[in-house]
């Protein structure tokens, strides 16, 4: 039950942050608000290990596949690209078009078990799944 709570409260915090960064950009450029966005990021972490528990952070140095390491990149590419398909699409398209983008590769990752992730087998239960969520854009989007 908690992880399912936490998945809808990320989904939730998704959107919402996408809505604000779209704002922040169009009163400034994309690459101040996306730096903005890193910036209050990195410094909400600091204050959160400063009060939390200080491990040391030389660990990272340990991890044994560096390009794990490559998860802030990742996280700046998408926030310009949540900021730019919100500007483009609205944010309830963009949502549902990145929810399906992550439920495809999710199961590519796991179906492949790429990344350290344990491999699942193929069941054609979650393509029919995505399938069906890929008509339900196509519904929302449908205008007459």
């Amino acid at each position: 039950m908690w992880g399912i709570l936490v998945a809808l409260i990320s989904g939730a915090l998704m959107s919402i942050q996408g809505v604000f960064n779209t704002e922040v950009t169009k009163q400034t450029s994309l690459w101040v608000s996306t730096g903005w966005v890193q910036l209050s990021a990195f410094l909400v972490c600091i204050l959160a290990w400063i009060f939390t528990g200080r491990d040391s952070i030389s660990v990272l140095w340990q991890v044994e596949n560096k390009y794990t390491l490559l998860g802030g990149v990742i996280g700046a590419f998408i926030t310009i690209t949540v900021i730019q398909s919100m500007g483009a699409l609205g944010p309830a398209k963009a949502a549902m078009l990145i929810v399906i983008a992550q439920l495809a590769v999710a199961y590519i990752i796991e179906l492949f078990g790429m990344f350290g992730v344990d491999k699942q087998p193929f069941e054609w239960r979650k393509i029919l799944g995505m399938a069906i969520a890929i008509v339900g854009i196509v519904i929302f989007k449908w205008q007459k």
